[in-house]
């Protein structure tokens, strides 16, 4: 837990030549997850001390909490302890679970102004898939990403391939990885750790298919379509041996490919800027290749405002969260963490226009957007992701085959989310 400095405004002399009197502090704390490389910290302590000056009756204490998961665990024990957080940036994806247990309320019931209401409403539409529910805003975009394509440019000349071309589709994936395939490197890599569900709603969307509805009270986990998706990504190792039998660590992924180890790697678009910084290569970044169509889920971080707080506590929320996701600040957000900015507001900065003039790759995951889905989001969401986790994993590693392994979590997923229809 890192209590950031607080710099003491003292108030000037009043024009009748008084002393103003102090402002009394509205305490904030706010939990965040770390879950990707680079020094997210560092870089969420300055935009906090930022906001401090500009505001010094408020007093936020970041509360750094491992993953998405560690977030949602700490920040929900912190509300029964009789210690609540005011604010979170947890999965977007948690948005049914929290409003199960009542743990959030909507922004739409703290803005006010219409400036409020214009900032509520100036967001990339696909990023507030997840974040909206029956019409009300619960989850604000802001540490917000889709899966891109890195590869290695030198990999790929090397196998005589146009390093500026990257694979377009399922077919050219195969073929192009078993070029860059040689006893010490692999063609590809995806990760099947961590997030397997979250890659996998990748491979569906690309085959047309989405794997669950708005409501988040049905999954589709058996459909054809969606075994099909399995069935191809289990292919690119066992069958095509592009990449690893079975699982790869989503963990290590990214060192991998700095290491090249693999020439190609599915991952979040968060790791652009570390991936910048450390490559020893020339890299490049592409959308996520087509099957039926192109695709990706959105994923990451959301924020949310805890009931638990009160109106004053949740005005100052509000503040804190409309000058993290302002223009300037998701630019400067974006180029230093490869997070996409999120809303066309901030691409429109000078800082951030710049940016991508100078390197095309920070578009990419927004350019992607166009063709993106909502990521996996149901009631109890934490068990019916496991549910789709375990039954990829059962299938990549050969205990079961996709067909069967899907039809199970359906099943389960069902006799879970029944109650909720």
């Amino acid at each position: 837990m890192f209590k950031l400095a607080k710099k003491i405004a003292v108030a000037g002399l009043v024009a009748t030549g008084l002393t103003s009197m102090a402002h009394a502090e509205t305490k904030l704390t706010m939990y965040y997850p770390v879950a990707v490389g680079g020094p997210l910290t560092k870089i969420v302590d300055g935009m906090i001390e930022e906001f401090e000056t500009q505001n010094p009756d408020i007093d936020v204490e970041a509360i750094y909490a491992g993953n998405y998961n560690d977030a949602r665990i700490k920040a929900l024990a912190a509300l029964k302890s009789g210690q609540p957080a005011q604010l979170s940036v947890m999965f977007s994806i948690d948005v049914h679970e929290l409003m199960d247990l009542g743990a959030i309320v909507p922004f739409d019931d703290v803005v006010s102004t219409d400036e409020d209401k214009a900032w509520l409403d100036s967001f990339y539409g696909p990023l507030m898939q997840n974040g909206k529910v029956d019409g009300k805003t619960y989850g604000v975009p802001f540490q917000r990403s889709t899966i891109v394509m890195y590869y290695n440019k030198d990999m790929f000349r090397k196998a005589g391939l146009d390093p500026e071309k990257a694979p377009s589709s399922w077919a050219e994936l195969v073929d192009m990885g078993k070029k860059l395939t040689t006893e010490d490197q692999w063609g590809a890599m995806i990760p099947s750790t961590g997030y397997p569900y979250w890659m996998f709603g990748a491979f569906t969307k690309q085959n047309g298919e989405i794997l669950m509805n708005q409501a988040g009270n049905e999954t589709y986990f058996d459909k054809a379509g969606v075994v099909e998706a399995l069935d191809y990504w289990k292919s690119l190792g066992e069958e095509h041996k592009i990449m690893p039998a079975g699982t790869i660590e989503w963990g290590t992924l990214r060192q991998n490919f700095l290491e090249q180890k693999t020439a190609m790697m599915w991952h979040s678009t968060g790791n652009l800027t570390a991936v910048k910084k450390n490559a020893s290569f020339d890299f490049g970044v592409a959308k996520l290749p087509k099957g039926k169509e192109l695709g990706s889920p959105t994923g990451g971080g959301n924020f949310y405002l805890f009931k638990k707080s009160s109106d004053e506590e949740k005005q100052a929320a509000l503040k804190l969260v409309k000058f993290m996701t302002s223009p300037d600040q998701a630019a400067n957000w974006s180029i230093a963490t490869g997070y996409m900015g999120v809303s066309q507001a901030s691409y429109d900065t000078s800082e951030l226009k710049q940016y991508v003039q100078d390197f095309p790759p920070a578009a990419v995951a927004r350019d992607q957007l166009q063709h993106a889905t909502a990521e996996l989001s149901t009631h109890k969401a934490g068990r019916v992701r496991k549910l789709l986790d375990d039954a990829i994993q059962a299938s990549l590693t050969g205990q079961m085959s996709s067909e069967e392994a899907l039809q199970k979590a359906q099943k389960q997923a069902e006799n879970i989310l029944k109650r909720y229809k």
